[in-house]
């Protein structure tokens, strides 16, 4: 009847995604680049060109078809686990409150789903204070919880007879099943009772392996087992009561401080799941999945505890009308039970993908771990069929919804910055326009912000064209997400000259994690100008010594260089001259041996450098401007029906109502420039 579900911090489905995406080439916005591979995060294997792994890398790298297969596929897993995060809460929360009806008989269901609802109000409430904040409570809650069932299950066994044990023999099992059609019909009910357990595997993210592990094993399994086993026992001798048998199998003596610990119970769960759900909304915002929304970190210890206010407040304003549509825990657990075979069916699908490609698992084993696992699943797949139309249909509504969201959102941001790659600005143009760029150069730093990680972007050549000044200093900023879990402190940023010194043009990259969260303060900017000032003080030492191979290797890194650079300043730098194809890693072999020889080529370089800085310093302090895109994306006349419908309505509907990249970047608007256009995709 209850069941107890962890925080996913992991995220799941879009964690084995981004997993796969690092070991091949499937994911629809290619925007990493090769110095991405050299993060300590980064972490892929290469297999022989004839293996098994290798043709199916190629195999999956080679058809449009198979990489948006699979992406629908996570968007699936990834809503139906959204789904749980609306369904749990209102499954437990209601099913707690029961209790009041049982030991009050004369007391109306309306009574009960009141009580629920003001209990998922008052949970969703909370949530801005965070997990952190109140999870203290939770260990001694659930450890309560647990040690009451298994002990009531005991009680039970003891009382109404050991016999029931019996069902732990699999000649029971068969003969149970092969009895007709409704032994198939029931597992999608048996289903409830391992839900919770499949969401362990995703609390790694939090807690060693090891310790989930023996949690599990010597304490959450054998409880329920208990419970259950003396629930079964309890109805073999009062059948009657089969729709209530958690709360009438509890003796009177102790049934109101169980009923207290059991609804405190329901709340932890329920609180994992919404933790949950904003966890993968997180994940989903990094991949490009998501419409913008606020999310903020609640914790200063864990790094997977986040909270967002928009999807808290149409979590509750969901979970309150399943809880008062349903009144009913039953179909409610139909439709929970449904959710739950999906995940572990998209979960296991992705699972054999990761076998061949990234554990590179011989073929055999891997059929083996297909077969065993889909025979069961499906086997719970087909039972849960028949429960569609007693509340299953319910996470198939709430799944497709988000589905339609993600996808439309998806279609979008890749037709965009398909847009983008296609119309930047080439650098032959750029170094036409002479270091003032055919403008008036003013005091200042310009930062432009734009999705691409190489190149001029097209909003770039659209503001010089319709205005006759550039700032003295601009520097081209792109915020991606890459799939790994988080980027080191250290190694977040990279920077770029671009076209000669004169032009004082940079690229600024900055990388981030599907867990990393980009903070609302000033941090950001300070980082950013901190790693542009070192550049330019590394560039400067490097010049001072580039009559020398010891010192300047090019086209790689070494463990030197990073030392280096790391003692420097804790950041990896790179100078990518734009008119070179290759990118140029400077690399260092030890700061002393850098500083004698730049002593000994005079003092040109120390002025060099000096004057360097000296000039970003002041255009710092004239002021800086951060110039954004406001694009309107429009389809073109010739586009189909449908795309018009995506592009036009849905997509630009989803635009209007997700918040501003200002917003996300907390930009002053004093110092917020919007730069209009419009995109015909």
């Amino acid at each position: 009847m209850f069941y107890l579900t962890c925080v996913c911090g992991a995220g799941g489905t879009l964690a084995l995604y981004s997993l796969l995406c690092r070991h091949a080439d499937i994911q629809i916005i290619p925007n990493q680049h090769r110095t991405d591979e050299k993060l300590t995060t980064y972490s892929r294997s290469t297999s022989h060109e004839k293996s098994f792994a290798a043709k199916t890398k190629r195999l999956l790298e080679r058809h449009a078809f198979t990489k948006n297969a699979i992406l629908m596929l996570v968007l699936v897993g990834t809503c139906m686990v959204i789904g749980d995060g609306i369904l749990t809460p209102a499954m437990s929360v209601l099913s707690a409150a029961g209790g009041i009806k049982v030991y009050r008989p004369d007391l109306s269901n309306e009574v009960v789903v009141a009580v629920a609802v003001v209990i998922l109000v008052g949970l969703f409430s909370l949530q801005h204070y965070g997990t952190d904040k109140v999870g203290w409570l939770f260990a001694p809650i659930v450890l309560l919880w647990l040690l009451l069932i298994g002990g009531i299950g005991i009680f039970n066994i003891c009382n109404h007879g050991s016999t029931v044990l019996k069902a732990f023999s699999p000649v029971y099992t068969y003969r149970y099943l092969s009895g007709g059609k409704e032994g198939w019909i029931s597992l999608g009910g048996i289903m409830l009772s391992i839900t919770g357990t499949e969401a362990l595997f995703a609390d790694l993210s939090h807690f060693p392996v090891l310790s989930v592990q023996i949690a599990f094993t010597l304490l959450v399994f054998p409880c329920l087992l208990l419970a259950y086993s003396g629930q079964a026992a309890y109805l073999m001798n009062n059948l009657d009561h089969s729709q209530d048998v958690f709360y009438r199998s509890i003796p009177d003596r102790i049934y109101w401080p169980v009923f207290v610990v059991a609804t405190a119970a329901a709340i932890v769960a329920s609180q994992a799941t919404i933790s949950a759900t904003f966890s993968i909304i997180k994940q989903a915002l990094a991949h490009g999945c998501f419409p913008r929304v606020k999310v903020v970190h609640t914790s200063k210890k864990i790094l997977g505890q986040v909270y967002s206010p928009d999807i808290n407040w149409i979590l509750m304003i969901l979970c309150i009308a399943v809880t008062a549509g349903f009144k009913n825990p039953s179909q409610i657990g139909n439709a929970y039970g449904t959710a739950v075979v999906l995940v572990m069916l998209v979960t296991t699908l992705l699972m054999i993908l990761i076998m061949i490609l990234v554990w590179r698992c011989h073929w055999i084993l891997v059929v083996l771990f297909m077969g065993l696992s889909l025979i069961v699943e499906i086997t719970y797949f087909i039972a849960v069929l028949f429960k569609v139309d007693q509340g299953g249909w319910a996470p198939l509504a709430i799944a497709g919804a988000f589905l339609v969201v993600m996808y439309v959102w998806h279609y979008g941001t890749v037709k965009r910055y398909e847009f983008e790659v296609h119309s930047k600005v080439s650098m032959a143009w750029i170094l036409g326009l002479g270091p003032s760029l055919g403008l008036v150069r003013v005091p200042g730093i310009g930062l432009v912000y734009t999705e691409l990680a190489s190149g001029v972007p097209h909003i770039f050549s659209h503001f010089i064209t319709n205005l006759p000044a550039i700032h003295s200093v601009v520097v081209f900023v792109c915020v991606k997400y890459l799939p790994v879990y988080t980027v080191p402190e250290d190694e977040r940023f990279l920077i770029r000259r671009i076209g000669p010194k004169n032009f004082h043009m940079f690229r600024c990259v900055a990388r981030y994690g599907y867990r990393d969260l980009h903070k609302k303060d000033d941090d950001f900017e300070k980082k950013l100008f901190h790693n542009l000032f070192l550049f330019a003080k590394l560039e400067s030492m490097m010049d001072s010594c580039s009559d020398s191979d010891e010192y300047s290797l090019y086209g790689q890194e070494t463990a030197e260089s990073r030392e280096s650079l790391n003692n420097s300043a804790n950041n990896a730098s790179l100078m990518d001259p734009t008119f070179s194809s290759v990118d140029s890693v400077v690399s260092v072999r030890s700061p002393s041996h850098v500083n004698r020889k730049a002593q000994s080529s005079g003092h040109a370089s120390n002025q060099t450098e000096a004057d360097e800085v000296e000039f970003l310093n002041r255009c710092r302090d004239a002021g800086v401007v951060h110039i954004l895109g406001n694009t309107i994306v429009v389809a073109r006349r010739e586009s189909s029906f449908y795309k018009k419908i995506v592009i036009d309505y849905a997509y630009a509907f989803l635009r209007k109502i997700c918040r501003e990249n200002s917003v996300i970047f907390n930009i002053p608007h004093e110092s917020l420039l919007n730069v209009g256009q419009i995109l015909y995709v």
